[in-house]
């Protein structure tokens, strides 16, 4: 191939990219399957190997291209990216109108935005392309993090518009990726972040791009700082034109023609936060007409022309009566403060993690304390402070033990870890909680092998390892309490089906360290069968897309071990499926009511679990989100529907109930 072939057919491939990637990182509505955009980037990747003269910065390769940095540059803000005054209540929201409207002779209206909980940047493009991104800094001075945010999928590399231009937002990290990345944190001996906010500035603030990369932010943006933006009047025209420019703005802003509307539209997010998918502290509301903003300026620290609302931070009282100790599957020790129960954020709360014993001493938490709790990130319930002059002095500083509650063998902390750690590989409850883990609903989806069973047949020692689940017989089970012959029928069905499962479903049923269902899907892909993983080496791991060092110095040890060798031999002889049965990347999903569409299940399902739902919607060509918005094409609803179901009415979003489920599926 020579250089001009080369260059049509890199051409060609990143605009295919350019387009995947913005299905899926900005419309949330992927046209093709994920197997099909790694195998273009593969392509685009080698052809960028043969011919390094045709590598551009915008290049989807060159997402994660920088050499880890020493410091963070300086960047002056020509625009001052100035902070908002706040309004904490409905009165100060009015007093904010009445202010607004003696500074202009025509009436006003307004545009409500979401306030993003993360961390303010601006990203600036010459020439369509991305050439830097900086954090707020003090408003006039930031850092440039141009490579960090480049890792983030829905930021583009290039736009259309040729101008310099300079955009704003918040980078952000969602519920979903702040609590895998807690969790595994936690696995790992490391501290956990307090919230989603200071997840995505930690993240942002990384040396090395290619952490961040595995942090999975997010990104809205919401304004611009330099910007000659022709004939635009309006900051609602504003959000069109950068949604048509390919950035992602936040899809529940309103224009609203009155303070009224704004109130109302302040009231119904301060009850439906819990619903989104990322953490929100408030409501941003700005005058809509630009001519209006220049008109009313700004004070010395804040614009006259917006502010922010503030949702109250809820915090609450109550006893923490005891501190609970537990093993997790990979011998982490975890505290776990139990709580006199008490409503926080609309449920109630019995339980608040602790962490590890370096945040018991610092917040110096003993049993007994009267102590102040909120949900971090309105998610994860945590101790916030102890009430002092509230305690009794009787009580006593708590230390961790030093021997492991399940096994009695000594605990150890290992180099750079701040938890606490078991490291017996027979440890009966790591053990326990790695057979719980295996049959789990994403690993091997073995029906009725609930936690409870787990640990009875765990306690009759009927089972010690993964492979014994698959010698486990009729009379054994007859033979324990709460077994009747249908569900003990029914349970070896579902074991026995289990055994047919694809590759991907077994590696994360294993519990390899760091391999998470994704990365699980990946490797079983591109190895297709058990043994061809086996023998792959460091290297050969370290070539796949999304496989880091870390990861593959975990795979191949774990391989490596006799124990793992000896276990998957018994699991294969057992009839255990050691090959991927998944789709190819070559082959085309057929055209269904699903290909293409966005659906939100709600509510609970008779015939399928939410897995299941979601993964049959799936299979025919469908995006399953967790929230509603105006771009959902379908809310599937089961009894007891809630708040979905009610955004989805208003929205006017077509809902179906289980019985239409069933049917299209059936057909």
């Amino acid at each position: 191939m020579d250089i001009q072939q080369a260059q049509e057919q890199i051409q060609t491939l990143r605009e295919l990219l350019i387009q995947y990637g913005h299905e899926y990182y900005v419309l949330d509505n992927p046209s093709v399957p994920d197997s099909e955009y790694d195998q273009k980037l593969q392509e685009l990747r080698k052809l960028e190997e043969e011919f390094p003269e045709l590598i551009t910065a915008d290049s989807p390769t060159q997402r994660v291209g920088a050499e880890p940095l020493d410091a963070f540059q300086k960047v002056q803000h020509n625009v001052p990216m100035l902070s908002l005054g706040n309004a904490f209540n409905e009165q100060d929201l009015r007093d904010f109108a009445r202010r607004a409207s003696q500074g202009t002779d025509k009436p006003l209206s307004y545009v409500c935005e979401l306030k993003i909980d993360g961390l303010a940047i601006s990203l600036t493009y010459e020439n369509g392309r991305f050439v830097r991104g900086a954090t707020r800094g003090d408003g006039t001075t930031g850092e440039d993090i141009t490579s960090n945010l480049r890792t983030i999928r829905s930021i583009p590399l290039s736009i259309k518009e040729k101008e310099t231009i300079e955009v704003r937002g918040e980078a952000f990290m969602p519920h979903k990726s702040f609590l895998a990345l807690n969790k595994n944190r936690d696995e790992n001996g490391e501290e956990p972040f307090a919230n989603p906010r200071n997840a995505a500035a930690g993240s942002l603030r990384q040396l090395d791009p290619k952490i961040a990369a595995k942090r999975n932010l997010d990104i809205f943006l919401y304004g611009v700082g330099e910007w000659e933006a022709g004939n635009l009047q309006s900051h609602s025209e504003r959000l069109k034109y950068l949604k048509e420019l390919g950035f992602k703005t936040n899809p529940e802003w309103k224009k609203c023609s009155s303070i009224e509307e704004v109130i109302e539209y302040v009231e119904y997010w301060a009850t439906e936060r819990p619903n989104l998918s990322y953490e929100i502290d408030g409501i941003v509301i700005k005058v809509d007409s630009l001519e209006q903003q220049e008109e009313l300026g700004f004070t010395a620290k804040n614009p006259r022309w917006a502010i922010a609302y503030k949702f109250p931070a809820e915090e609450v009282v109550t006893k923490l009566t005891d501190v609970e100790l537990s093993v997790g599957r990979t011998g982490v020790v975890t505290p776990t403060a139990i709580l006199e129960p008490v409503k926080v954020a609309g449920t109630t709360v019995k339980r608040a993690s602790l962490h590890n014993e370096d945040l018991i001493r610092a917040k110096d938490i003993r049993i007994g304390d009267t102590v102040v709790i909120k949900k971090a990130g309105d998610i994860i319930p945590e101790v916030v402070r102890v009430m002092v002059d509230k305690r009794t002095d009787n009580l006593e500083e708590f230390h961790m033990p030093e021997n492991c509650p399940a096994c009695e063998s000594e605990l150890v902390r290992l180099e750079e870890e701040v938890a606490l750690r078991c490291i017996n590989p027979n440890c009966p409850a790591q053990l326990k909680e790695g057979l719980i883990h295996f049959v789990s609903r994403n690993a091997m989806n073995i029906d009725g092998l609930g936690e409870k069973v787990i640990i009875q047949l765990f306690q009759e020692e009927l089972i010690h390892t993964i492979a014994d689940l698959y010698r486990l017989n009729r009379e054994e089970l007859l033979s324990l309490e709460r077994m009747g012959e249908k569900s003990v029928d029914n349970l070896l069905k579902a074991i026995d089906a289990s055994k047919e499962n694809s590759l991907e479903r077994l590696l994360f049923g294993l519990g390899i360290r760091f391999v998470g269902s994704k990365a699980a899907k990946t490797l079983a892909e591109h190895f297709e069968t058990m043994e061809n993983l086996q023998s792959a080496t460091f290297d050969d791991l370290i070539e796949i897309n999304e496989i880091g060092e870390k990861m593959a110095d975990s795979i191949a040890q774990y391989f490596s071990e006799q124990e793992v060798k000896d276990l998957l031999l018994e699991l294969k002889d057992l009839g255990v499926n050691m090959e991927y049965k998944g789709k190819k990347q070559s082959e085309q999903t057929e055209e269904t009511i699903f290909t293409g569409k966005t659906i939100v299940l709600t509510g609970k399902m008779e015939g399928f679990t939410r897995q299941e739902a979601k993964e049959k919607i799936e299979s025919m060509g469908g995006s399953v989100t967790g929230s509603v918005s105006k771009k959902t094409d379908f809310v599937i609803a089961g009894e007891d529907a809630g708040s979905k179901y009610e955004k989805a009415q208003k929205l006017g979003v077509t809902i179906w109930d289980e019985q239409q489920l069933k049917e299209v599926l059936g057909s």
